[in-house]
């Protein structure tokens, strides 16, 4: 079963969807997220807060999040572990 990661606010992405996760303050980052909002593949998961990551997601889409990119990589690797461990348990 794919793993979900909580990316704020009680949203939730696939984890085995994520390619990269990003600070959004580079200028090509900025670029990359205007040319998805103009191309409606963009996903704001913020709720009105500031944009402080964003996720690009391996079927093109980019999801804004209101979270620190290392908040949500140590959950991303939280998740791995724990799934991880639950693998070693059914062996």
């Amino acid at each position: 079963m794919a793993g979900l990661v909580n990316i704020g606010f009680g949203n939730y992405v696939n984890a085995q969807k994520i390619v990269t996760v990003v600070n959004p303050d580079a200028a090509p980052i900025k670029r990359m997220v205007q040319n998805a909002r103009e191309t409606q593949k963009v996903i704001d998961a913020t709720q009105g807060r500031r944009t402080k990551s964003v996720l690009v997601m391996d079927t093109e889409q980019i999801v804004l999040s209101a979270m620190q990119p290392d908040t949500i990589a140590r959950r991303f690797a939280a998740n791995s572990t724990a799934e991880q461990e639950m693998k070693g348990e059914d062996s």
